[in-house]
């Protein structure tokens, strides 16, 4: 419970209020993960939708054991909420080509257990996450809430560990 209660307090931080300098909220600690709603694929595309975020996927498809296929189900609705707060806030398009879908890396905070999404690369992404948040090495930068933004080769991998400010 007093796990909870702090990331509820840092929740509550409006996205662009918080410096790029300050000081980011911790991921959970191994092992302890939020109790954060899993939504079907068909929620998770109703919200984006309403949102004005696009997906796509290289096999034209959404089964979640195809991976090339872009899924949704049992996505996390933080992760959901996060990628629209990073929308509204930047005013980027967003096009999203990797969900839970199986074929990325394993772990805690993985694709497949709902805690990120690809992107499709953009100036407008690059230029607000550079003038945003915080640049931890590696082209990895931490939003203010403790999202962490990894800019690879030809996408954004993005872990959600909360909604960004939603």
């Amino acid at each position: 419970m007093r796990r909870l209660a702090a990331v509820g307090t840092a929740l509550a931080l409006p996205l662009l209020a918080v410096p790029a300098t300050a000081q980011a909220a911790a991921p959970p600690a191994a092992g302890e993960v939020s109790a954060a709603a899993k939504l079907t694929h068909s929620q998770a595309t109703t919200m984006f939708r309403n949102a004005g975020i696009t997906w796509s996927s290289s096999g034209n498809c959404s089964d979640r054991n195809r991976p090339t296929c872009t899924s949704f189900e049992q996505i996390r609705e933080d992760t959901v909420k996060g990628a629209i707060t990073l929308k509204r806030a930047s005013g980027c398009a967003l096009n999203v080509t990797g969900g839970t879908e199986t074929g990325h890396a394993s772990g805690t905070y993985s694709h497949w257990n709902g805690y990120k999404l690809d992107y499709s690369l953009s100036t407008c992404v690059q230029n607000y996450v550079n003038a945003n948040f915080s640049y931890i090495g590696g082209n990895k930068w931490r939003s203010g809430s403790g999202n962490v933004y990894y800019r690879e080769s030809n996408h954004w991998d993005v872990t959600y560990y909360n909604c960004g400010g939603c």
